[in-house]
């Protein structure tokens, strides 16, 4: 059985990955720059600055251990060359991730915004050789999901939107269970990217958080509200550009 390597210097980032492997259960070896890679080691982990110091014909750099240890187990499950790559993902302001590999699942994980959605993807595409890769997306919030479908449009090959109606679970991790179902429906392949139109709910709701961020002090203006429901702007960024309104 293959086991992952861990290759790097920083201190922080070995800690991190080193207890998630042991919560994970996963077998895993430390490894010196200079040291010699046994053939047990499927796969180096190491923090995207270090990448070129390593000559192993597999390694996954990524400063987010969560993310780089999802992709190497991924690797040693038999995620390389592959002839399909489907992503499915459950939309919402943490979406849920579920990636197939010839249909086979590779793994699963909550990413933490729409926006970075595009990030976690861009690191599965280039550490897992495909042919094809496909991101299937559930129909449901709406503002979200148009956010997402954005933010990936040029890296994939095709979107489809799939309907998640009977995609709800009632179990611990519903958001990846549907990303999961999701994953395995075919759904309405899309020809060009659909405008993000957030709703005057939406926009309402992120002005209340404002207010509750600002600790009362000021709510944030519609329009600034608006281009954070958009992806435009963060809550953090708009509350910084609405306090230099007021002070001046």
């Amino acid at each position: 059985m293959k086991i992952i390597g861990i290759m790097t210097d920083n201190f922080r980032f070995f800690y991190h990955v080193v207890q998630d492997l042991k919560e994970r259960g996963e077998p895993f070896i430390s490894l010196g720059f200079e040291d010699y890679v046994t053939s047990t080691v499927g796969v180096i982990i190491t923090t995207e600055a270090e990448r070129s110091k390593i000559r192993f014909h597999t390694v996954v750099a990524d400063d987010r251990p969560d993310l780089a240890i999802d992709v190497a187990r991924a690797i040693l499950k038999g995620g390389k060359d592959l002839e399909s790559l489907i992503i499915g993902i459950d939309p919402g302001s943490r979406p849920g991730m579920a990636v197939l590999g010839d249909g086979k699942v590779l793994f699963t994980d909550i990413v933490q915004s729409p926006e970075q959605v595009a990030d976690a993807i861009d690191h599965i595409l280039e550490c897992l050789p495909h042919s094809l890769s496909v991101v299937r997306i559930g129909h449901g919030d709406r503002t979200n999901r148009n956010r997402i479908i954005k933010a990936v449009w040029d890296r994939v090959d095709k979107i489809e939107v799939v309907d998640e109606t009977s995609t709800t679970t009632r179990s611990e991790l519903p958001d990846v269970d549907a990303a999961l179902s999701i994953a395995t429906s075919p759904g309405h392949r899309l020809s060009a990217p659909p405008e993000i139109r957030p709703t005057a709910g939406e926009v309402r709701d992120i002005q209340r958080l404002s207010r509750i961020e600002s600790k009362g002090r000021f709510t944030i203006s519609y329009d600034l509200a608006e281009a954070v429901a958009r992806g435009e702007l963060t809550l953090d960024e708009a509350l910084k550009a609405q306090d230099e309104k007021i002070r001046h």
